[in-house]
């Protein structure tokens, strides 16, 4: 790859990072507690001590900003994925309804199980990922199974299945959500719809572990996405395994979509705009698509959850409901588009 053409991505990530940690920065000073751009220089690199600013900063701010960004970074990522295996510039996780999946699965997971564990545990955050990779798997299998069509993917049933997936198992989650106590209930609800507003150091500890094990595999895989864009027949040709590369990468996908969903409730239309705009950036390389992807989900959440927690203050709205205002246009825009 020539130094021009690296040219567009180092620029282009340079500046969605700048972007980033600019939102970042107003993001830690502007709230209920109002602070000054020394103050938060200060305490952010220990050069003055004040509890007040520490408590502010590293227990409500900092968690709630590094959480959205590394949920916006996976699911940037999970969405490139997506599109790139399934040949569809419509597929996002949440259109797909592997959100709606991982969802359900972990409200199930918080019905049954929740008089006897506390759902503010570091042991339940940390399980509550593998009820979501369960529920996530069971409805990216489904939707696979009725997308086929003489042995292939179809790409228009996989979206109105996809939907058709999404919506059951949203429902299926709201169902078991009603019959939740009053205290959970309104904990379950406002989950479902997307929301970091009770984010902690624990939930993003729970994450971890998923991104720095997932994240090299998909980027390894990255050139992989690239043969994707053939027909099936030219892959197989070229020696490729189609249905073991398909597994590998649909499974790193939905587990770190799982993981989000585990700690964020079902934010949508990250992974539909990220692949979208980063391939206008830099082209339809995914070595170059995939660290863009990520950093693009990751601005767009940080913002959508600044906007959330600072327009309709002292109302809080869900980050997920502001995400989709921008994502459902723009989800209508592409659609109409493919059928132009």
């Amino acid at each position: 790859m020539s130094n021009y053409s690296k040219a567009p991505y180092r620029w282009s990530l340079a500046i969605i990072l700048l972007l980033t940690i600019t939102i970042v920065w107003i993001s830690l000073m502007n709230g209920t507690y109002e602070l000054t751009i020394q103050e938060v220089f200060r305490s952010l690199f220990r050069i003055e001590a004040n509890p007040d600013h520490d408590l502010v900063i590293f227990d409500f701010r900092l968690p709630r900003i590094v959480l959205a960004g590394l949920v916006g970074f996976s699911l940037g990522i999970a969405g490139a994925v997506l599109q790139g295996i399934t040949r569809n510039g419509l597929a996002d996780p949440g259109i797909l309804g592997i959100n709606a999946g991982a969802g359900a699965a972990i409200v199930l997971f918080m019905f049954f199980f929740q008089s006897q564990l506390d759902l503010s545990h570091w042991f339940t955050i940390m399980i509550q990922p593998l009820f979501g990779l369960i529920g996530g798997l069971a409805a990216a299998s489904i939707i696979l199974i009725f997308s086929l069509k003489n042995g292939s993917l179809d790409s228009q049933r996989l979206l109105l299945t996809g939907i058709a997936i999404g919506s059951g198992f949203g429902a299926l989650a709201l169902y078991l959500s009603l019959k939740m106590k009053a205290a959970d209930f309104e904990m379950a609800t406002v989950w479902i719809s997307g929301s970091i507003y009770n984010a902690n150091w624990v939930f993003i500890a729970s994450m971890l572990p998923w991104l720095l094990f997932l994240v090299p595999i998909i980027y390894k895989k990255a050139s992989m996405l690239d043969y994707f864009q053939l027909e099936e027949e030219s892959m197989k040709s070229l020696g490729i395994v189609v249905d073991r590369e398909k597994i590998v990468l649909l499974l790193a996908s939905i587990g770190l979509v799982s993981a989000s969903v585990s700690v964020s409730g079902s934010i949508g239309f990250i992974g539909l705009m990220s692949p979208h705009i980063a391939k206008r950036l830099v082209g339809i390389h995914h070595k170059q698509v995939i660290p863009i992807c990520g950093a693009i989900g990751m601005f767009l959440v940080i913002t959508s959850d600044f906007i959330a927690k600072t327009v309709f203050a002292p109302v809080e709205i869900p980050v997920g409901i502001v995400i989709s205002i921008i994502g459902v246009p723009y989800f209508l825009y592409l659609l109409m588009k493919e059928k132009a």
